[in-house]
């Protein structure tokens, strides 16, 4: 089950002393978003581009000394489910014909667009769950919230994140009761229990969450979760940042200008 593998491990390397670190939350969330947007802006086909920021990625990972074993758990998980939908790139008609069978056909446009959208998927993967690896989710909130993010929002994504934990202990005092009856022996009783489990789990998970909820509202919870670190409050390096941020983005598109 996915839930027992270790790639929900969250902020495993905020702790780290890099000048990535040393930039405020909000220059980090800005950053990662115009790097996000120049990989999926760029038009299919265009492989220097994706090789740039690429090479700019590991770069930054390399110097940040992010915990890489996590990182491509994280995203194997996350690619899985996205690999489904783009197996239907595949088979985009246009180009020459390479391979046909009956109605289906892989052409020269459908490889290009399948490599051009798993290119995106993996890069925009990778510095997604970088930024999240390295910032504590709490900083994370209070970074949303500086860039006038609704604060519904930041309190549904705070209240998501406290009751993964929730999730995770409930599913799992629920596999060991099934194992310790001899519930789950077989293929077909594995099936049956799991499926028996998702629903219970989400009436308990619910309840739970509603009292959770309560006693929180009753201590003077307002939306966001305290915090005791100290968090970068921004200066001249976050600027340069954003600044050299604007100029890889640039330049992996200025790659094709002249042609």
């Amino acid at each position: 089950m996915l839930l027992h593998i270790g790639a929900f491990l969250l902020d495993v390397d905020s702790k780290q002393a890099t000048p990535w670190h040393k930039l405020a939350p909000r220059t980090r969330i800005l950053c990662t978003l115009l790097f996000v947007f120049a990989v999926v802006l760029t038009s299919d086909g265009h492989w220097w581009t994706w090789a740039i920021y690429g090479l700019a990625l590991v770069s930054l990972l390399l110097l940040t000394r992010v915990t890489l074993p996590i990182l491509l758990k994280r995203c194997a998980v996350e690619f899985t489910f996205i690999g489904v939908v783009l197996l239907g790139t595949l088979f985009r008609g246009g180009g020459e014909v390479l391979w046909s069978w009956g109605p289906l056909q892989i052409t020269t446009v459908g490889l290009t667009v399948l490599g051009s959208v798993t290119l995106k998927s993996l890069l925009s993967l990778l510095i997604l769950n970088f930024l999240t690896l390295t910032t504590s989710v709490t900083a994370l909130l209070y970074a949303l919230v500086e860039l006038r993010t609704p604060p519904l929002l930041v309190a549904i994504i705070a209240s998501m994140y406290r009751y993964i934990g929730v999730l995770i202990g409930e599913f799992n005092s629920m596999r060991r009761a099934a194992e310790s009856r001899n519930l789950m022996t077989n293929n077909r009783s594995i099936r049956l229990v799991v499926g028996n489990m998702v629903g219970s789990l989400f009436i308990r998970t619910y309840e739970r969450g509603n009292r959770v909820n309560q006693a929180m509202l009753s201590r003077g919870y307002q939306g966001l979760p305290p915090t005791m670190e100290n968090v970068p409050s921004g200066g001249r390096r976050d600027v340069v940042a954003l600044t050299l941020t604007v100029i890889l983005a640039l330049l992996g598109q200025a790659v094709y200008l002249g042609k």
